[in-house]
């Protein structure tokens, strides 16, 4: 799909030049870097939505499943 935008000058040269020294199109550079974009803002709404509901709840660990977790490992042999 074709688009137009709009960057500003500097930010337009350093793509330029990177894509140059990169052996790419603009539009190739271009697609990656949103793609990056995309997928990294779309991990980090997963991880804030995983926070919100865990942080409402202790992590804390039961202290009778904290021995019974110890006294497994003392009995493997490793």
């Amino acid at each position: 799909m074709k688009v137009a935008i709009s960057l500003p000058d500097p930010v337009f040269r350093s793509a330029e030049t990177l894509a140059k020294r990169l052996k790419k199109s603009r539009s190739e550079l271009y697609a990656e870097a949103i793609a990056e974009y995309v997928g990294a803002r779309g991990a980090k709404a997963v991880t804030d939505k995983l926070n919100t509901v865990y942080g409402k709840e202790s992590s804390e660990v039961d202290s009778a499943l904290r021995y019974a977790q110890l006294e497994s490992l003392t009995r493997e042999a490793w």
